[in-house]
């Protein structure tokens, strides 16, 4: 269902007005029966409806705007929103002084004409690809809600709020899979662009070598038209190449490791699907991918670089991080000097062999996670959490280390917990990607 474009349509026409579909939202936010208290860290109800409003008003007028005006957004709680704290999922941020101005990507969004629900909960300092958060609750996954499953993270409330009909669309960052866990996991198309294309200012940052803007929708058209909005690039329906013009390459090594039964089985159905659709597929391998968890083993660049950006922080106000992520920045504190400086340039080297081994491919394919969103009650273990966290993460944080876009698509698995399917492009090569990754979601539908 390409919902932002039905959406679009239906405003256009007048068969819809924004007022309307903005509160049908907030009636979903505020149902007590709902997840809108642990979806939503911040809400601004009166705000929001006076931009449906004035769209409504300007569309009654004659006015000519933008195809995703009125449709309402929801935003991740790093973005700077002038006059609100951006708190980053956490309370020692709370207290901050409110933003003096939009974030660029936030300030996009608005220009729009697009109406804002909220800021959306997210995993503390957006580090870990779970969702957990004990100072404002976790959100549960859509799927199968009486066993409390977790929604994936860092970008949870994004994810929820789309697939609970409190926004339309949801804006998110991807430093090592924060937009497509919780895609793949609650059963939406999540996307992580060439990072180089969004801007970051006025967005909290984790990492400054890994963090891009995304976001999670329904449909891969639905990405595709806020990407351009996020990127400052105009829409284009791009022409979709017929299956037996896709050549993708089956990433082997690495990433297809420890997959539980039901990810291996909706992967192995989805290439059945797409090799006799005629897509053209060949085994490789990057056996550089096999350093990764030794590279990573004292927290890597991530860790470094979140490092330099909390450790005042946390030597005055550590007691009141999420102890989980002070652990995980902490881990800087165990390489050598030197080593991130290393780690730079092993990346650099990583980046360049990669892409000449992948040239002859227009994408790689792999599971986006190899398992499905654990439960809540799986989470109360330390050693637990950790083991499944690495899991989440390890198969999406490819595309960040190497520079890349990709984008993950639900494979279709009705009555069985979602799974996603990875799309990986080259750096630069997004539209190329969504254009593949169209045909391929028509193909799986």
């Amino acid at each position: 269902m390409d919902l932002l474009a039905d959406l679009s349509a239906a405003l256009e026409n007048k068969t819809l007005t924004s007022v309307d579909l903005v509160s049908a939202c907030i009636d979903q936010i505020k149902d007590p029966a709902g997840e809108g208290a642990r979806v939503f860290i911040s809400t601004n109800f009166e705000e929001s409806l006076r931009t449906a409003q004035a769209v409504d008003d300007l569309r009654r007028a004659g006015k000519t705007l933008s195809p995703l005006a009125g449709i309402p957004v929801s935003i991740k709680d790093l973005f700077d929103v002038k006059g609100e704290v951006t708190t980053a999922g956490s309370k020692v941020l709370s207290t901050n002084l409110p933003a003096a101005s939009h974030a660029d990507v936030v300030a996009r969004l608005a220009k729009s004409g697009m109406v804002i629900m909220g800021r959306t909960n997210m995993t503390e300092f957006a580090y870990s690809g779970l969702g957990l958060n004990p100072h404002y609750g976790t959100p549960l996954n859509p799927y199968d809600r009486k066993e409390k499953h977790i929604p994936g993270g860092s970008s949870a409330g994004a994810a929820v709020s789309v697939t609970d009909g409190m926004a339309a669309i949801g804006i998110g960052t991807d430093t090592g899979g924060s937009c497509r866990i919780p895609a793949a996991f609650c059963g939406l198309v999540g996307y992580k662009p060439t990072a180089r294309r969004v801007s970051l200012a006025g967005v909290f940052p984790l990492s400054t070598s890994f963090d891009s803007v995304g976001s999670l929708g329904k449909s891969v058209t639905c990405c595709a038209m806020i990407d351009a909005i996020l990127s400052g690039e105009t829409y284009i329906e791009a022409r979709l190449p017929d299956p037996t013009e896709i050549k993708i390459g089956i990433l082997q090594n690495f990433v297809l490791d420890g997959m539980d039964n039901s990810v291996s089985r909706a992967f192995e159905q989805a290439l059945t699907k797409l090799s006799a659709a005629g897509v053209t597929f060949k085994d490789i391998v990057l056996p550089h991918l096999n350093d990764l968890p030794s590279l990573n083993a004292r927290g890597g660049i991530i860790a470094a670089e979140a490092y330099d950006i909390h450790k005042e922080l946390l030597i005055e106000r550590e007691q009141e991080f999420d102890p989980r992520v002070a652990v995980r920045i902490k881990k800087a504190l165990e390489q050598s000097p030197g080593e991130y400086e290393d780690l730079l340039k092993i990346r650099h080297d990583y980046i360049s062999r990669a892409n000449q081994q992948t040239s002859r491919f227009d994408a790689l394919i792999f599971p986006t996670t190899p398992i499905t969103a654990p439960k809540l009650a799986d989470m109360e273990d330390d050693a637990e959490y950790g083991r499944l966290n690495l899991l989440a993460l390890r198969n999406p944080t490819v595309a960040n280390f190497l520079d890349r876009c990709a984008i993950t698509l639900p494979t279709p698995s009705p009555g069985t917990a979602p799974v996603g399917l990875m799309l990986m492009g080259a750096a630069m090569s997004d539209q190329k990607l969504f254009a593949i990754a169209r045909r391929i979601e028509q193909e799986l539908a």
